[in-house]
């Protein structure tokens, strides 16, 4: 089985570490890779330092900054593989990674499957113990048969963030779960406090548009996002803190929970979050 390896980059220089892991990885499966690249050339080196990988230069629509979902549907459209696989730029495969990933796949048993991650610490983010459907995941780590893609359609070019979950959300709906396999393992540099809140904001953002998408799935908010409602709710209710003091002691059940994890980090994450989500409700609202 034929596999397209599509990697989205803008501006990565982490993506030389990513080619550099891929180009050592040994599979089963025969597979090229394909970089889709809006850095406007700024990459040059790296694609020259990697003459085996298919280099596509991406020119972004003109007024959309972050590209992700058109990068994504880029590398469908020039993907010669009949699986196609998603890799971020900056991360690195374990050993062993692509023909775990696909093996669901290659035996006709699944058309959409995910694999875990681990962060730079070495500490894992997403391991799972055995195999199991997901609601959703990110697509850093992804396989995707074509056959799929033809009934569940391309990345949503709407979105900015948050493409890869609506794509879950379809596949399951088109009757393709997406399965968490095990030993698909995939090491990833979360980045820095800066970036890390960054993501958040625009992640809890992202969260909030799904909704306003799928408003089929909103009765299952309370149980699956339980943060979409907790975080933007608390954030709402702060300026009760100036006369109740005891509202602020409604954090110290997740700092508790937290507490071998960077609780407070953890803390800053999800108010990043929850002010990205009611930073969309009220543009939404206005």
């Amino acid at each position: 089985m034929d596999v397209s390896i599509v990697i989205i980059s803008k501006d990565e220089r982490a993506l030389a570490t990513t080619l550099a892991a891929l180009g050592g990885h040994r599979s089963a499966h025969p597979y090229e890779v394909v970089v889709v690249d809006a850095s406007d050339g700024r990459l040059a080196d790296v694609a020259a330092a990697h003459p085996g990988v298919r280099w596509l230069d991406f020119q972004p629509p003109a007024g959309k900054a972050v590209t992700i979902p058109e990068q994504r549907n880029a590398g469908i459209a020039a993907a010669r593989g009949e699986v196609i696989a998603f890799v971020d730029a900056g991360c690195e495969p374990g050993a062993g990674w692509l023909d775990a990933l696909i093996a669901p796949i290659a035996a006709g048993a699944e058309l959409v499957t995910v694999g875990g991650r681990y962060g730079a610490d070495g500490r894992y983010l997403l391991r799972p113990a055995v195999a199991h459907h997901v609601r959703d995941a990110p697509t850093m780590n992804m396989a995707i048969h074509g056959a799929a893609l033809e009934r569940i359609g391309a990345f949503d070019e709407r979105f900015a963030y948050g493409s890869d979950v609506d794509f879950c959300w379809r596949a399951a709906d088109a009757g393709f779960p997406v399965l968490m396999v095990t030993g698909a393992d995939m090491r990833t540099d979360w980045g820095g406090t800066g970036r890390q809140l960054r993501r958040a904001w625009h992640y809890g953002e992202a969260r909030a548009r799904l909704y306003a998408k799928h408003p089929a799935r909103l009765p299952e908010l309370p149980r699956h996002d339980p943060m979409l409602l907790a975080y933007p709710l608390y954030l709402l209710g702060l300026p009760l803190a100036l006369r109740f003091r005891s509202y602020l002691l409604l954090l110290v059940v997740p700092l508790w929970r937290q507490r071998r994890e960077r609780p407070f980090a953890m803390l800053l994450d999800r108010f990043a979050y929850g002010a990205g989500a009611l930073a969309y409700l009220a543009r939404r609202g206005g």
